[in-house]
């Protein structure tokens, strides 16, 4: 039997954080290339072509939109909610 997989791995990371906004110029490459394949692949007939790479293209639409979220999310304004008082309780027994 094979020793389970380790879990510290970049693919693991990837899998479960993941695309980074590193790799959102090669997402627009590929979701472009799909567009343009499946384009190729209507005017060919070749409709089960078209349908996997539809579910390509959803799969990197998905993964830009996730890093698209997340880059949103960090450029939210701080708010500067100041310092809380707190009374002081007399301290007679």
């Amino acid at each position: 039997m094979a020793p389970p997989a380790s879990t510290n791995t970049p693919a693991c990371a990837a899998r479960c954080c993941g695309p980074t906004p590193a790799q959102r110029d090669r997402l627009v490459e590929i979701r472009d290339n799909l567009t343009a394949r499946i384009a190729e692949a209507q005017h060919e007939g070749w409709l089960g072509e078209v349908e996997g790479l539809q579910v390509s293209l959803a799969g990197a639409t998905d993964k830009l939109a996730q890093i698209d979220r997340r880059n949103s999310s960090r450029n939210r304004t701080t708010v500067e909610l100041g310092m809380p008082t707190v009374p002081l309780q007399s301290s007679s027994p």
